[in-house]
């Protein structure tokens, strides 16, 4: 098939791009490289399948093709609150303009949404049907209230055009290829870590998050690409839930670090707990993340000691 991947020069993206590649797809990856990489783009090149334009996806495009992924808009607080207005649009115009063209060639689409959609929950873990608990207002809304209308957005396509819509809320995810300056937990701690710096955590520490490895969420995109008759919304994640501070020492442990913890001031509206309920995609995708934490973080760190 032909697909095509906006935001394929990213963290997902470039494992997206490869996976589907391996299956024998054609595969058109539009990027404006804010947070991509020309490097990613460089490796997945190397396949005479794979086709890079440099887009812009708040400006309107046109691809005649079976399947898209889209993956555009910058994941990370550092980045998306460092232009909000333009995450805000690229979440919205690009989503738009993806919908357009699923719903011209009668393409499936997926968006990548988020566990962000639930803001900071008053419940735990997080099912599909809670609506959450958004500050509209805050620093983070553009691209919690982004991801919420993209979301609307694909339903009222799928309402009002029949286009073949898909949702994917993603929680946290980690694995090689992350940026090491990306703002996350997880790339920090481990480049905080390997160089014997201090490892910073902001509040106390007791907030929790699960992480999954970005192989079990790559899997679960494509089945749920496949998946007929299911629109979603599905949470993608690990319902293991760890603290900040217990991330923080095991990669401390990991990385054999001199490291000691200190911490800062938790920044506004920071969720305190982030867990998916993921018996949805259980039952419906026959999908489960399979990567013990320890191991995925081991291929994460070698990665990135291999960088710096």
């Amino acid at each position: 098939m032909n697909i095509l991947v906006t935001g394929g020069a990213g963290f997902i993206g470039f494992h997206l791009c490869g996976a589907l590649l391996k299956k024998g797809h054609k595969v058109i990856a539009l990027d404006n490289f804010l947070t991509g990489t020309k490097e990613n783009v460089a490796e997945l090149s190397r396949d005479k399948n794979f086709t890079f334009i440099e887009h812009d996806v708040t400006n309107p495009f046109d691809y005649p093709v079976d399947q898209i992924y889209n993956l555009a808009c910058p994941a990370s607080p550092v980045h998306y609150q460092k232009d909000p207005v333009k995450t805000t649009t690229t979440n919205v115009l690009g989503m738009i303009n993806a919908l357009n063209i699923a719903k011209k060639y009668d393409a499936k689409i997926l968006q990548a949404s988020t566990s962000e959609v639930y803001g900071d929950p008053l419940e735990s873990p997080q099912k599909e049907s809670y609506n959450g608990n958004v500050n509209t207002l805050g620093p983070r809304a553009c691209y919690d209230e982004g991801k919420r209308c993209a979301e609307t957005l694909c339903m009222d396509y799928f309402r009002q055009y029949g286009t073949k819509v898909k949702i994917v809320r993603i929680f946290n995810t980690y694995g090689p290829n992350m940026y090491k300056d990306d703002g996350r937990v997880v790339s920090n701690f481990i480049v905080q870590a390997l160089k014997n710096q201090n490892i910073t955590v902001y509040g106390d520490g007791s907030q929790t998050r699960s992480f999954q490895y970005i192989d079990d969420l790559i899997s679960g995109m494509i089945l749920m690409m496949e998946k007929e008759d299911f629109t979603g919304p599905v949470n993608l994640g690990n319902p293991h839930e760890i603290s900040i501070n217990e991330l923080a020492k095991t990669i401390i442990g990991l990385t054999n670090s001199q490291s000691k913890i200190t911490y800062r001031d938790l920044p506004k509206d920071d969720p305190k707990r982030r867990l998916p309920d993921v018996s949805l995609a259980k039952k419906t995708l026959d999908w489960e993340p399979n990567t013990q934490l320890e191991e995925g973080l081991k291929k994460t760190i070698d990665y990135f000691r291999a960088k710096i």
